[in-house]
């Protein structure tokens, strides 16, 4: 418990940190955010209406920096994001609300199906290791240095394009009602095919190549070596071997959960999928300060949330880093 409230209280003082930086950068960047929405506008403004647009936006320059990042404090406690200049009037919230479902749709269903495929795969080409399951490791290899966005291309030239199986942008149908009805999530699952066989294929040869190695350094360890003594059956064995074995992986699929918000900014942009990391580019390009700066926050806490359920997690598995503290 003590480790725990440790760790606990690191991440709020990185949070702090984030937030701060989060405020700042914005500022120090060039460019105006207001002057880009009357471009995209195409009209003419008075000076009244953008000092109106500025108020609204919360860029008005007659208040000092540090009064700035207090309101900026004052506005995340009451969950407002502010308004995106580039999805202008809608809010930060709004945008980030419609976008998200659709990144954890597909990013975390595809991190998990990676994960899981990926560790069972490691664990029996390492228990049958000197077998012809050892023909896998070059395939994974192949595959784990095949550029993201390449594969990506790939996939979507062949099979979407050429052969006309599969959509080659969305993320559903248009006109099909959103909910949990039998056409719209059999759209979902239809365009979401391509980009989560992209994001499987691209990322289970990291799983499977760092779980066989460490299954085989694992086997070779004295208590593995006595189960197998006492004629265990082999089931135990392997589960006390993984058990040991998968410890840094759960480390690294912390990390891949708390990316998931984030997206697979590449595979989004290839598929056109209208999820975060499509936001993101769009913010970008558009100059989007508020709506940038609300995508950064859900990535930053997503990290840390990820990160303490892995202390937590790792606490629970491994008794060593409760002795420790």
């Amino acid at each position: 418990m003590l480790h725990l409230l440790r760790r606990l209280g690191f991440y709020v003082l990185t949070a702090w940190a984030a937030v701060t930086v989060n405020f700042f950068i914005p500022h120090l960047m060039p460019g105006d955010p207001v002057q880009n929405l009357i471009a995209r506008q195409q009209g003419k403004s008075s000076p009244q209406a953008v000092e109106a647009l500025r108020a609204q936006l919360g860029l008005t320059g007659d208040r000092s920096l540090w009064t700035d990042y207090l309101h900026y404090w004052g506005q995340l406690f009451h969950g407002n994001l502010g308004l995106s200049t580039s999805f202008f009037p809608a809010s930060v919230s709004s945008v980030l609300s419609a976008a998200l479902p659709w990144t954890v749709a597909l990013v975390g269903v595809s991190t998990i199906v990676s994960f899981v495929a990926g560790t069972i795969v490691g664990i029996v080409v390492a228990w049958r290791r000197g077998s012809w399951l050892d023909g896998v490791l070059p395939v994974a290899t192949f595959f784990q240095a095949v550029p993201y966005f390449f594969f990506a291309l790939l996939v979507l030239i062949l099979l979407g394009s050429d052969l006309g199986a599969f959509p080659i942008s969305g993320g559903s149908d248009p006109g099909v009602d959103i909910g949990l009805n039998g056409p719209f999530v059999g759209s979902v699952l239809y365009h979401g095919f391509l980009p989560m066989v992209t994001i499987v294929i691209s990322s289970i040869a990291g799983w499977i190549l760092g779980m066989r190695n460490m299954m085989v350094t694992t086997m070779d360890e004295d208590y593995v070596l006595v189960a197998q003594a006492k004629g265990l059956p082999t089931h135990r064995v392997i589960g006390y071997a993984a058990r040991n074995a998968i410890l840094p992986s759960v480390s690294s699929f912390s990390l891949s959960l708390s990316f998931v918000v984030s997206g697979a900014l590449l595979t989004e942009i290839v598929f056109s999928y209208p999820g975060i990391g499509f936001q993101l580019l769009q913010a970008v390009q558009a100059e989007d300060f508020p709506l940038l700066q609300g995508i950064f926050l859900v990535i930053t806490f997503a990290v840390l949330a990820a990160n303490l359920f892995a202390d937590v997690v790792y606490a629970l598995l491994d008794p060593r880093t409760r002795q420790e503290a």
